[in-house]
């Protein structure tokens, strides 16, 4: 039998979670309330989400810093493969997810989950093998800030995201003609399936109990990549410095950010968590200094300026909207 919820339109699957409401900051404290009307307490649980995308951005663009370092031995897909086969196995004794009572709509927003997943592993870390990491993750955050515009139905983040796409465009250098195409077609290719990779990791969250869909769409994401990275890779994935690398690269890369992601999910609107994802290109900079001594530049700093400052609106336009509703 289909589950009702699997014929919802698109644009519903980046709704409101029904936790937003719980969240609203309108209501008055008991013995009291802030100046702005709200409780402290709603205050630190409305921030709440936005911490843990931000957490999460942090630990996936170290991760690929540490993975760029890890290619030289194995390849791009060989990481793929070593970063999602770690993950599923971290995730599957963590988790322990069940694998009955599930409707076919479950599974399949599962199966289209993995495929998100793996395609976007696949291709971004095709992009870093052949242009720099900020460049590689400024084209790879055109999808989720084109998701923001489509699916907004506020003028405000329409606004914010625009921001947001002007720091991407200069943190870019006003071009990317300079930049190997194949790599750039790649770094596209990945922000579409990032975007897909919003879309259904909502409505994993909101089928499955805790981050069990998580466990079960990076199963098959690591399925999917497994043969690529052997014919890339072959035995040289089982040498013991490249597994301990890999394993580093799943935990920062995909274990800690995904779940992190799924937990805001819950809990803010997807247009909103796309356009904090503005906020990638900024720290996938910062990483590619402290990490693989890539320098920072004035317009670099300025173009971080403008994304962080167009992720702080979005927030703040959000808190308004939850008010008036």
């Amino acid at each position: 039998m289909n589950d009702p919820r699997g014929a919802a339109e698109p644009a519903a699957a980046v709704a409101v979670p029904e936790a937003v409401t719980a969240l609203d900051p309108g209501t008055a404290p008991p013995g009291g309330s802030a100046p702005d009307g709200r409780r402290p307490g709603a205050r630190r649980a409305a921030l709440g989400p936005v911490a843990l995308v931000v957490a999460g951005g942090l630990s996936v663009q170290f991760g690929a810093a540490v993975a760029v370092l890890l290619m030289p031995k194995v390849g791009a897909l060989g990481v793929v493969t070593l970063r999602l086969a770690a993950a599923a196995l971290v995730l599957l004794v963590i988790c322990r997810p069940k694998l009955r009572g599930h409707s076919r709509a479950d599974w399949g927003t599962v199966v289209a989950f993995g495929v998100a997943m793996g395609g976007m592993n696949t291709l971004f870390y095709q992009a870093l093998e052949r242009i720099p990491l900020g460049a590689a993750v400024t084209l790879e955050v055109l999808g989720p800030l084109v998701l923001s515009v489509v699916a907004s139905r506020r003028l405000a983040n329409l606004v914010w995201a625009a921001l947001a796409l002007g720091g991407v465009v200069l943190l870019s250098g006003g071009g990317f003609d300079r930049l190997d195409p194949a790599g750039a077609a790649y770094a596209l290719g990945a922000g579409a399936m990032w975007a897909a990779y919003i879309v259904f990791s909502a409505r994993t969250g909101r089928r499955f109990p805790q981050a069990d869909g998580l466990a079960l769409a990076m199963v098959v994401a690591a399925v999917l990549s497994l043969p690529l990275g052997i014919m890339e890779a072959g035995s040289k994935l089982l040498v013991p410095t490249t597994l301990g690398l890999g394993a580093a690269v799943a935990l920062l890369s995909s274990v800690l950010p995904y779940t992190l992601e799924l937990m805001a999910l819950r809990r803010m609107p997807a247009p909103t968590f796309a356009i904090l994802m503005s906020l990638e290109p900024a720290i996938a900079a910062t990483a590619g200094f402290l990490i693989l001594d890539q320098a920072l530049s004035t317009t670099d700093a300025l173009a971080i300026a403008l994304v962080i400052g167009a992720s702080m609106g979005a927030v703040r336009s959000q808190g308004r909207g939850s008010r008036k509703r």
